[in-house]
């Protein structure tokens, strides 16, 4: 069994290898929380530092482009195309870019004034922050002005007006929008809490909202979303982490499990028996449920060093309080059979 132990830690492996973008392969996909943050924070500034708010305006045609219509750009909160209303159009073409009704402009999702201290005013030179491409999505002139700078807030349906002067960006950009605060947070920590731009509980004892966490888990990534992030590497020289892997918000914050896009940390099926381990990520105590009874339980890092081992007797929790941050392998063993799973412990 322990040959067997050693293929899932070679299958692991090879998928962390293959699974994943090239540019992250200098990246430590073994960290967790905040550890994990630092390391995508130290990866993602290495971007331009001479791309301007004008370059944003010109690439928005080529990264936003409607994934049906290669003359249309999307536009961030819109919803209908047919509805007679332009400031509710989801579509609009390219050439109709500027300041008035039924025009499309520039949105900064994360928005200028909110940010600590504020971006401030931006013109077509305007570098830096105010200009990173990430964080703008080409917009309805008029959606644009309804939004402004309220902050994010629980909703459904279309985008619009919730609450106490609050945004709801709508069912199919409240992702995007997660993702874009999640890449803002990262990049340019606490200038850009997410407490500054949304309201609602936070996850944990860290700074991200339970509501962005829910709503990566809520509206899955788009090949629009994959499109802006393969466009930008180059004309930029980053990219958002969480638009290609939404799972890396649940390494570092916790709450709700997102998609796991590299399936880097997945065991096949003839590994795993029927059986659940939560919370994970955990930071003090497990628990389990499973049909089989197992005797024991040990604890491997991913280079197969033994951590941890105990014999189970009708335990249903495991204490994991002296474990450091970073992803194991749990196997639960019995006379009959044994079983694996991944550990994050934050």
């Amino acid at each position: 069994m322990k040959t067997l132990f050693f293929s899932v830690i070679a299958l692991t492996t090879s998928i962390t290898i293959w699974g994943q973008q090239p540019y992250y392969n200098n990246v430590n996909l073994t960290l967790t929380g905040q550890d994990l943050y630092f390391e995508l924070q130290n990866k993602i500034d290495q971007a331009s530092s001479s791309f301007t708010y004008g370059d944003a305006r010109d690439a928005l045609q080529i990264s936003d482009e409607d994934t049906n219509n290669s003359n249309n750009v999307l536009l961030v909160y819109g919803y209908d195309d047919t509805d007679g209303n332009c400031t509710t159009d989801r579509s609009r073409s390219k050439a109709d870019f500027g300041g008035s009704s039924c025009q499309w402009n520039r949105e900064h999702v994360f928005a200028r004034s909110l940010a600590n201290p504020p971006m401030g005013s931006v013109d077509n030179n305007t570098t830096g922050i105010g200009a990173d491409p990430h964080n703008i999505r080409s917009s309805d002139q008029q959606m644009n002005n309804n939004k402004g700078d309220k902050k994010f807030a629980s909703g459904s349906g279309n985008a619009g007006n919730v609450g106490s002067g609050h945004w709801y960006p709508g069912d199919e950009w409240k992702g995007d929008v997660a993702r874009m605060l999640m890449y803002m947070y990262t990049r340019y920590g606490d200038r850009c809490l997410p407490t500054l731009a949304g309201v609602g509980s936070l996850q944990g004892s860290t700074q991200m909202l339970q509501l962005f966490l829910q709503w990566n888990v809520e509206d899955p990534v788009t090949p629009y979303e994959d499109q802006r992030n393969e466009y930008f590497e180059n004309a930029y020289g980053n990219r958002n982490p969480f638009i290609d892997n939404p799972y890396l918000a649940t390494i570092i914050w916790g709450g709700p499990i997102a998609e796991d896009r590299w399936n880097i940390f997945s065991i096949e099926d003839e590994f795993v028996n029927t059986f659940i381990v939560y919370p994970n990520p955990a930071e003090d105590l497990i628990y389990f449920q499973t049909t089989t009874i197992f005797d024991k339980y040990v604890i491997y890092d991913l280079f197969g060093k033994e951590i941890a081992t105990n014999v189970l007797r009708n335990e249903t929790s495991i204490n994991i309080a002296t474990l450091k941050t970073g992803i194991y392998l749990i196997e639960f063993s019995s006379n009959k059979s044994k079983s694996f799973s991944k550990l994050v412990v934050k």
